[in-house]
């Protein structure tokens, strides 16, 4: 028992001292020294986050869109095998009456295509201007209401209750927004608000004007948007039998509680219930997963970067001290107590690197990128950059630091005292 007391006595007294010797050693170190030390640290850190943050971003801003400007928080979807959801009336009505929905928007959904420039054909065996998509019926209300689809027109203006007769293109459907040689891809060319366009559906043809473009870089932009009403008639369907449904829920609501609800309630015999991120396409998963590895890979190169810069400025601080580490052991001031002041140094420097990262990403980086994402074909960039995470990775660092400080300490402090004093090597 007073062995441990001796010891634990010893150790305290060793930290202490080791503390004075570090304070003595940064404070007479050559300011513009320590901070270029500080300032590589700076950028360890945000190398170790922003890099991995940046990648994990570029998904999940693509993610971000697909739930706010197409699924909403939960959606509602055919079972396989089936043409529509079936009782929709009913499920709709289930989806009114629960107190956590905000608002919802009913779909419904067929295959097309529109052929553009057709009165002008000279002959019947000319290529067709036309491409293939998804034709969406939607209640403009409910669907602004749900997922705000007005402000990802680019072109024109967005649908009203009494536009029977207008359309919205995505932009995928157009070769000025997707400029794409492909074989086999169709794509709609020379093609202006305002202009008629042939609609054909299940069969059925009809002409409508080109009301608006909507690009929101998500499965919007696939798609040929008209009222509910127009394209109810023009499929024949007057049951009122839905094909997708996309809930948006209160903030405070939970939405695997919702969920759950919708299932108990029986929504889940006549539909597919998903939450957005179940519903998410599994290709964006994948990337995502592959990003953060990539990150990761490329930060744990930066950490190592790190140790060994601080494993140079320690050692050759220790070697160029080596006379004054042999008179403080002269003196009886213990090689624990010294390897504990270089430890010490070592750590200041990655906290303060650490502090300054923190202050320039959350700050700076963040709410800038936040405002002005990155734009890329298939995602509006963003910095992920979780708390959680990040101090995970200023943990690493420390750690990566307080190694690379001792080992060239304990080297240099376990040389002969009496030829550190000389100068022997």
């Amino acid at each position: 028992m007073q062995t441990l007391q001796t010891r634990a006595t010893e150790l305290k007294r060793s930290l202490s001292l080791g503390l004075f010797l570090a304070y003595r050693q940064i404070r007479r170190s050559n300011i513009w020294t320590t901070v270029l030390i500080v300032f590589v640290m700076t950028l360890t850190f945000l190398n170790l986050v922003v890099v991995r943050g940046i990648l994990v971003g570029l998904i999940q801003g693509s993610t971000d869109v697909y739930k706010k400007y197409y699924a909403g928080d939960i959606i509602i979807s055919t079972l396989p095998k089936k043409g529509f959801i079936e009782n929709s009336p009913n499920i709709i009505n289930i989806i009114d009456n629960m107190p956590w929905v905000e608002s919802y928007s009913p779909r419904y959904i067929e295959s097309g295509r529109v052929e553009a420039e057709y009165k002008t054909k000279l002959r019947e065996t000319d290529a067709a201007n036309e491409a293939g998509g998804i034709v969406a019926g939607i209640n403009p209300m409910k669907e602004e209401e749900t997922t705000q689809l007005s402000s990802k027109v680019v072109e024109g203006t967005y649908l009203s209750s009494s536009d029977t007769d207008s359309i919205l293109l995505g932009s995928n459907l157009l070769k000025k927004y997707t400029p794409v040689e492909a074989p086999g891809l169709l794509l709609l060319e020379r093609v202006e608000i305002g202009d008629r366009i042939r609609l054909t559906v299940a069969e059925n043809v009809r002409e409508f004007t080109v009301k608006g473009i909507v690009q929101s870089k998500t499965e919007l932009d696939q798609r040929i948007i008209m009222l509910d009403s127009t394209l109810r008639n023009l499929i024949g369907r007057g049951d009122y039998n839905v094909d997708e449904i996309a809930i948006k829920l209160i903030p405070s609501a939970d939405v695997s509680v919702v969920k759950e609800a919708l299932l108990k309630s029986g929504v889940g015999e006549r539909a597919k219930v998903q939450t957005a991120d179940e519903a998410l396409p599994s290709f964006l998963i994948d990337i995502k997963n592959t990003f953060a590895l990539l990150g990761n890979v490329v930060g744990s190169i930066g950490l190592i970067v790190a140790s060994i810069t601080i494993f140079i400025v320690i050692f050759i601080n220790a070697i160029t001290r080596r006379k004054y580490i042999g008179i403080l052991k002269g003196i009886g001031i213990n090689s624990t107590a010294i390897e504990f002041a270089y430890v010490i140094q070592s750590i200041f420097y990655a906290v303060l690197g650490i502090i300054c990262g923190m202050t320039i990403l959350y700050t700076i980086l963040v709410p800038y990128i936040a405002a002005h994402p990155i734009r890329f074909p298939f995602s509006d960039g963003i910095l992920v950059a979780e708390l959680s995470a990040t101090l995970i990775r200023a943990g690493l660092l420390l750690f990566a630091t307080l190694i690379a400080g001792y080992i060239p300490a304990h080297i240099v402090v376990k040389q002969n005292t009496l030829d550190a004093i000389l100068g022997k090597t």
